[in-house]
């Protein structure tokens, strides 16, 4: 909970990534909201007394994952919207505020997008959900301990620094600091 309110403040690739990651969880534990606290929450809680507030947390995550009808796959509501706003984001960037860099950090990863597209099974997914979901595969890689070769690294690192320029340009954009028009 804490670190997801720090993400959503700070980073919003980290956040989605994150919020991937909780769904995962969630859904490995079965909905069963008391295992989730005594085997998963508890060890990581900062303080005991933020108990309560992580429960009725996961406890409102799980209850939406079930009202929104994704207990095996897809994503809450909450993060299929900032997924909206980042591709609404990433075609500004690119049709409307003619944003050069963006646009070569974006031709830059065009390449492992496509190339992840034509491996996955997300060929109907835009752009900017393809890109979340292979950094989200690396990042399941990487905590099995996987090797992953130096071409899909170089992929991934493609796609990494594209949603890292976006990921700023959306905090600049909630905060009133974004200037579509003087590039």
């Amino acid at each position: 909970m804490l670190i997801a309110q720090q993400k959503l403040k700070e980073n919003i690739a980290e956040y989605i990534l994150y919020m991937y990651q909780i769904e995962d969880v969630i859904r490995a534990y079965k909905f069963d909201l008391e295992r989730i606290m005594d085997e998963y929450v508890r060890g990581q809680l900062p303080d005991p007394s933020y108990f309560a507030s992580y429960r009725q947390w996961y406890d409102g995550l799980i209850r939406g994952m079930h009202s929104q009808k994704i207990e095996e796959k897809g994503h809450l509501h909450q993060i299929q919207e900032v997924m909206v706003e980042l591709s609404y984001l990433h075609n500004t960037l690119l049709n409307i505020a003619n944003d050069e860099k963006y646009k070569g950090v974006y031709e830059r990863a065009l390449d492992a997008i496509q190339d992840f597209r034509e491996k996955s099974n997300l060929k109907e997914k835009n752009d900017i959900e393809l890109v979340f979901h292979a950094m989200y595969m690396k990042l399941l890689l990487r905590l099995q301990k996987k090797e992953i070769n130096t071409e899909s690294e170089e992929a991934f690192d493609n796609m990494r620094v594209m949603i890292a320029y976006l990921s700023r340009a959306y905090h600049q954009m909630k905060n009133g600091e974004l200037n579509f028009f003087n590039n």
